[in-house]
Parts: C-alpha cells; sequence; structure tokens
C-alpha cells in the first residue's frame, strides 16, 4: 500500500506531500490541472525513462519518493535477498533526475540502479491506463493473463527455464556440427598428411646423423687411402713412426744409464709412443667401418631427400616437422572426441525435449481447463459492467512450424510458452461472429474488459496498490456507475487511486483528491488536497453540470454521495 507520495520540481508541482490509506482514493480536476503528472511521477518510482523536461522550469533537478507498507512475502523478501537490500514490511524509493542526465535510485536508503527499481517496483504498484490498453490489443499478452487467472505463472516460468536451456543446448549442438563439419573437409587432408609423415617414421636428429653419413659414403675410398696410409706411416712399414720412437726410447734409455736427467723424457716419449700404437689401431678398425657401396649412399640420399621434402611442406627443421606429427595426432583425437561430444549433447537435448513436450501437453490442458473458467468470469463481469450478451472465448492455436519463413532450426511444436498461441476473441454485439479482441473493441470496451480483467484477477494479484487513469473512456451513464462499483469492489483487495471525470466514479471513492492549478509569483503550480464533504459535494456538482454550479446540481450531488455512503 502506498502511504505517502512526495514530489518535488517536477513539470508545474513544487512541492506535493500526498497522504494515502486503504481503501478507493479518487483524484478529479479541470483538463490540464496537473492529474496526469502524477502518473508520470509514479512512472519514475516503477522505473519507467526519464527526461530532464520533467523538471521544473528554473531547478536544476527533481525528486519523487514513495513510502510503501507491504506485508512480508516469499517473492519480496527473496527479490530485496538478491538486491541486498534491508527489508522490514516498508520499502520507501526515492529518484531524482537532474538536467546534466543524472539520475540516483535509492531503496530503503540503499543506493541503486534502474534495473534494480524496474524489477522491484513493478510488484508494489501497477498503473493501469491507456498504456495497459494497449497491452491488451497485443494477442502474446493475452497467455500471460490466463495463466495469472489460472495459477500457472510458476508452471510456465519452469518451463521457459527448460525451453532456454533446450535453446542454448541446439546452438551448442549447431555450433559443434559446424565446426565438425569445417573438420570433416580437412580431415582427409589431415589424415593423408598424418599418414605421410607416419609412413616416414622420422626420428630426432636423424637427418643431420643421415648428413654425415651421405659425406662419409660419398668420400669413402678417399677416407679408406688416408686410413690405410696413416697406419702403414705409424705402424705397419718398417721405416714406420712408432719404430723410429721404439729406436730412440732404446738410446734414451741407455743414455738415462749414463744420465738420469734422461729418465723423465724417455718416459714422456713412451706416453708418446703409446699414443701413437692408439691411434694406429684406430686407423686400422676405421677402415672396417667405412664402406664402398654405392648403393647404401643412394638409399641414405634417397631418406635424406625424403626428410627434407617432408620439412619444406611441414617444417623448416625436422623438429618443427615432429612437432607439426604431434599437433595432426591431437587434432584428430580431437576431432573424435568433438564427435562424441556432440551425441552426448544430441542425446541430452532429446531428453529434455521429451520432458518439455510432457510438461507442455500438461501445461496446455490446465490452461484449456483454466480458459473455460476464465471465459464464465470474463463473460459475468462484463454483464455487470453494461456489456450483456457479449460473448467471449479463448482460442487455441498451436505454435507456427518454426522452419517457415527461412528458419532452419529443428521444429519443435514448442516456443518460449509451451505448446498454445492464445487470442481473445469477442462478439459484443449479439448475432455478430467472433472477432480477434485487438480488431473490433473500443475504447470503452476495452476500459471495461481491462476493469473486468482486473476483477477477476484481483484475489491473486499480488500488487498492493493499483492506479486506474483513463478507465472512464468511452463509457458515461449507468455504465460509469457499474465501473465505479467495480472500482470500489476492488478496494476490498487492492489500494485503488483512479484518476477520473466522472461523478458515477468520483462519488464512489472513500477518498477524493482534487487536482487545481494557480499561479503564485508569476509561476503556474499545480497542488492536490484532499476534499471534505462540502467540498466534495461542490466538485461532484462540477463533474456532473460543468463549469456553472446549480443548486439542482449540488442537491444531485448530494444525493450520489448519500447513495453510496
Amino acid at each position: 500500500m502506498l502511504l505517502q507520495l512526495n514530489i518535488t520540481n517536477f513539470a508545474i508541482i513544487n512541492e506535493l506531500d500526498l497522504s494515502l490509506s486503504e481503501g478507493f482514493h479518487t483524484l478529479s480536476g479541470e483538463t490540464g490541472a496537473g492529474k496526469s503528472i502524477i502518473i508520470n511521477a509514479i512512472n519514475l518510482i516503477r522505473g519507467g525513462r526519464s527526461s530532464s523536461d520533467l523538471i521544473r522550469t528554473g531547478c536544476e533537478s527533481s525528486t519523487v519518493e514513495a513510502l510503501f507498507s507491504v506485508p512480508q512475502n516469499a517473492v519480496l523478501t527473496e527479490i530485496f535477498s538478491d538486491l541486498d537490500i534491508p527489508f522490514n514490511g516498508e520499502v520507501l524509493i526515492r529518484r531524482s533526475i537532474s538536467r546534466e542526465g543524472r539520475n540516483k535510485v535509492f531503496i530503503n536508503g540503499a543506493l541503486a540502479t534502474l534495473q534494480m527499481l524496474s524489477r522491484l517496483a513493478p510488484l508494489l504498484i501497477s498503473i493501469s491506463g491507456q498504456h495497459e490498453h494497449q497491452l491488451l490489443l497485443k494477442p502474446d499478452n493475452h497467455l500471460y493473463l490466463l495463466d495469472d487467472f489460472s495459477g500457472l505463472d510458476t508452471e510456465r516460468s519452469r518451463f521457459q527455464d527448460l525451453f532456454r536451456r533446450y535453446q542454448s543446448l541446439n546452438q551448442k549442438i549447431k555450433t559443434q556440427e559446424k565446426a565438425l563439419q569445417e573438420h570433416a573437409q580437412r580431415r582427409e587432408l589431415a589424415a593423408f598428411q598424418a599418414a605421410e609423415i607416419e609412413q616416414a617414421n622420422p626420428s630426432p636428429g636423424e637427418d643431420e646423423a643421415l648428413a654425415e653419413e651421405k659425406t662419409r659414403l660419398q668420400h669413402a675410398e678417399a677416407l679408406l687411402t688416408l686410413a690405410s696410409e696413416g697406419y702403414h706411416a705409424l705402424y705397419e712399414r718398417d721405416n714406420s713412426v712408432i719404430s723410429d720412437v721404439s729406436r730412440t726410447i732404446r738410446s734414451l734409455s741407455r743414455g738415462a744409464e749414463m744420465d738420469p736427467n734422461l729418465t723423465p723424457l724417455r718416459d714422456a716419449l713412451s706416453e708418446v709412443e703409446a699414443k701413437l700404437e692408439d691411434i694406429a689401431l684406430s686407423l686400422r678398425d676405421f677402415q672396417q667401418t667405412v664402406h664402398l657401396d654405392p648403393r647404401q649412399l643412394e638409399q641414405v640420399m634417397e631418406r635424406l631427400e625424403m626428410l627434407n621434402r617432408l620439412k619444406r611442406k611441414y617444417g623448416g627443421t625436422l623438429e618443427d616437422l615432429l612437432k607439426f606429427r604431434d599437433e595432426l595426432a591431437a587434432r584428430m583425437q580431437d576431432m573424435d572426441e568433438s564427435q562424441d561430444h556432440l551425441e552426448d549433447l544430441k542425446k541430452e537435448r532429446d531428453a529434455l525435449l521429451s520432458d518439455m513436450t510432457n510438461r507442455a501437453k500438461e501445461l496446455s490442458k490446465r490452461r484449456k481447463a483454466g480458459a473455460l473458467k476464465f471465459e464464465t468470469a470474463v463473460k459475468r463481469e462484463l454483464e455487470q459492467l453494461q456489456m450483456k450478451g457479449t460473448r467471449f472465448n479463448v482460442h487455441f492455436e498451436p505454435i507456427p512450424d518454426n522452419q517457415e519463413n527461412g528458419d532452419t532450426r529443428e521444429s519443435t511444436g514448442l516456443d518460449v510458452n509451451g505448446l498454445d498461441k492464445v487470442e481473445f476473441m469477442i462478439s459484443p454485439n449479439v448475432g455478430e461472429a467472433l472477432r480477434p479482441l485487438a480488431k473490433i473493441a473500443s475504447g470503452g470496451e476495452l476500459s471495461r474488459i481491462m476493469l473486468a480483467l482486473k476483477t477477476i484477477l484481483a484475489r491473486t494479484g499480488s500488487v498492493e496498490t493499483l492506479i486506474f487513469d483513463e478507465v472512464d473512456a468511452g463509457i458515461s451513464g449507468s455504465t460509469a456507475e457499474v465501473v465505479g462499483e467495480k472500482l470500489a469492489s476492488l478496494a476490498a483487495y487492492h489500494q485503488i487511486l483512479c484518476i477520473t471525470h466522472l461523478p458515477q466514479i468520483a462519488s464512489k471513492g472513500h477518498t477524493h483528491f482534487l487536482a487545481t492549478k494557480h499561479v503564485t509569483d508569476g509561476r503556474t503550480e499545480t497542488a492536490i488536497r484532499v476534499l471534505d464533504n462540502h467540498a466534495r459535494v461542490k466538485e461532484i456538482a462540477r463533474l456532473l453540470g460543468g463549469r456553472e454550479i446549480t443548486p439542482q446540481g449540488m442537491a444531485l450531488a448530494e444525493e450520489m454521495l448519500a447513495s453510496d455512503g
């Protein structure tokens, strides 16, 4: 329930403090007195768009504050918990706008965002006006009204969560399939490349070893000659180096007997002799490793050329080639794993689709059962609102095949709301066929239909405060009186504020506010005040007769208030 509304420097409002209580409140006044400004201010509290044009001329900022008293419930408690804002049964919303375009929002003293406000405020206060009438003309909103009446909002919300999860899975599958298609186009090449490298089966450092072997084979004859000549020079021939060294050692041994100083030289030369002998024997053994084999040379050159060709194709070095081979193997493994993952996703999607289909069928069954009760309730309310004989029908259609219009998605027969597409059909004139509500309802009929829906949904609605603007559009006389009675009956479940030009509605209120416009210090200002009984009689008389208030009008106004009281 809205307890207090404070508005400062807003349009032609300088400062306004409005206190409200339970029950049915009416607000009247001359055209242009500022009644719509109140709606604009409350829309700011509900998270609506702001504009610096709303700021009073000559002021730098404007502020709107609203204090609500609301019973604690699970939904509000959860929202406040999510927003991390304290909540003890009262909600204070404060919003200010400046000419620089800055917005400040406070909820229970905590700085908040417009997104947070837009999430919370619609649960506290609702405005039913021309905008809401336009919503009624959109068939997409009819299903939500039916679900609200049938108590299916929670079930629909759960289904929507499943549907969004299904869409997400479908998108993942399509992305995966596209990637696999692209991989498949390259798979043959990758498989050929991997097979080519695997067939060669290169090993680290092989190219360098082959290059050395190639050089050795190319110069095998020269290497044999060098090794043989060296071996013979050092060891084999009669005057070999080792023979000369050996003789010299024997001479030094004899000299050492004569002079011990020659002993170290003899010993050093003996070490040289041993090393020369080792070298000579190594040269002999080396000859065994050198082969004059043209066929082996050809094989080495072919192997080396193959490795060089692979390096040119897949990498600058043999290490790069081996790395590319490992990458190909990993890529092929990823493709296999991706295919397995795709199959898992499809199984999950199919299971989810089966669950969704079952839930959608049950939801549709309950909707159709609720629609029969809804039709009866709406027709009963419309009869009371001077639309006797009106036929009202909730028309169900299957979801259109979503493969139409070039949509290549898999057709499931489901959308985010289930199996059903709902549209309200009406025939306000006896004998006329049912036609879509959006195509034939007049402004007055829309007002009454909206009021009928509000009345029907009153017991299930969670919003404490309902504001009706232009609910009297297109109606008058006895119909207006019935509308007033309906609004008064709604006040048993909600706090009601109705902006009206009709005395039949204004007289039904428990509290009557009057909006007036006056000039103070050369500035136009709007003021709103609560009318006492005498002032209320006068205002009802004005609504009855226009600017000139006659004794007859005053008498009729008193009679209307007395009968309503």
